[in-house]
């Protein structure tokens, strides 16, 4: 059965002076604040599209990899995953670098990292931004 998830941004304002608050629909976690400063300069303390992708593309990553490593019998007993998603005024998102440390149980590096790249190549996320370069690095701890 396909879901929906649905975040809605109010803008108010120029680009470089105004600002707006995204807010999760779906889940109803609150709302958070956004402006050009946040994405292009330093966020204090506010959000922006790229670290939205981070968190979306880091959470779908770790299932995927957590299904694929359950799947082949070692199923993870954690994993930490980190999204650096960079954006460059004027060209935008310029790549993705996934970062992903993990105890799996009965498995070596080698399998990790081949499960690892599986999970990057077949995470929905990847696939929707499969036109951003996505690099990884992919270790046991």
């Amino acid at each position: 059965m396909a879901t929906t998830r649905t975040a809605h941004t109010v803008w108010e304002g120029e680009l470089l002076k105004g600002s707006g608050t995204v807010t999760f629909d779906s889940s109803g976690i609150g709302s958070q604040p956004v402006s050009w400063p946040s994405r292009a300069e330093q966020p204090n303390g506010k959000t922006s599209p790229e670290e939205l992708i981070a968190a979306a593309h880091s959470s779908c990553f770790s299932m995927a990899l957590s299904h694929g490593l359950t799947g082949a019998g070692t199923p993870p007993t954690r994993l930490e995953t980190k999204a650096d998603v960079t954006f460059q005024p004027g060209e935008g998102i310029t790549g993705i670098h996934i970062t992903v440390r993990g105890e799996v149980p009965g498995l070596d590096e080698d399998g990790f990292r081949e499960a690892a790249e599986g999970a990057k190549k077949n995470c929905p996320v990847s696939q929707a931004l499969a036109g951003t370069t996505i690099t990884l690095t992919a270790e046991l701890v």
